[in-house]
């Protein structure tokens, strides 16, 4: 991108560099990525952050993987704490999201992160109040991605709403009828990247 530093690579014979990675990245948004806050825990520390790229990668054991920015707080986060939660949020949330594009103001008394409520589950990692479903995971690997780390963890937790499910307060677990929501997407917002 014109500005901000070298074009990247490779691109097809003959191709204008510019005009490709427009159309590049024109594509690459064009697959469909939820848009989640992550959250993670060490040492006293403990962070949200938005993030879009989130998927499954295997169903025994089931795994999640994420891919966060090696510069940024959470990737520490991860990596020292050996964990994280994924807040899935609805539709409805897309404000939420903008809260946490930087590392986010902690204040373990009050429970809050940039003045959000949290809860945490079997990994101590926060999990947003606001969410509508969550997974906790214990990481059990990660790969370098170049300008990225994909962490992969196992489920070792889930439910719905922030303490929902197995263990959880149970008067906080949504009614049968309320478990079907609409998880926010990357292209309800403006945003076009959140990793």
């Amino acid at each position: 991108m014109p500005g901000k530093g070298p074009l990247l690579g490779p691109f097809p014979h003959g191709a204008d560099p510019e005009a490709y990675d427009r159309l590049r990245r024109r594509v690459l948004w064009s697959l469909p990525m939820g848009l989640y806050l992550l959250g993670t825990c060490s040492g006293g520390e403990a962070n949200l952050m938005t993030l879009n790229w989130a998927m499954q990668v295997s169903t025994a054991p089931k795994q999640v993987a994420v891919s966060v920015e090696q510069s940024a707080v959470t990737h520490r986060l991860v990596g020292e704490g050996r964990c994280f939660a994924l807040s899935i949020l609805g539709r409805e949330q897309r404000a939420v999201v903008r809260k946490f594009v930087k590392p986010a103001a902690y204040d373990p008394r009050a429970r809050t992160l940039n003045g959000f409520a949290y809860a945490t589950r079997v990994t101590g990692a926060p999990i947003a109040s606001v969410a509508e479903a969550f997974l906790d995971c214990e990481v059990r690997s990660s790969l370098d991605a170049g300008s990225h780390t994909l962490f992969v963890g196992e489920v070792v937790d889930a439910g719905f709403g922030p303490t929902g499910g197995p263990g959880g307060d149970t008067g906080s677990v949504f009614a049968e009828e309320t478990l079907a929501f609409e998880p926010l997407r990357m292209e309800d917002t403006r945003m076009s990247y959140g990793g």
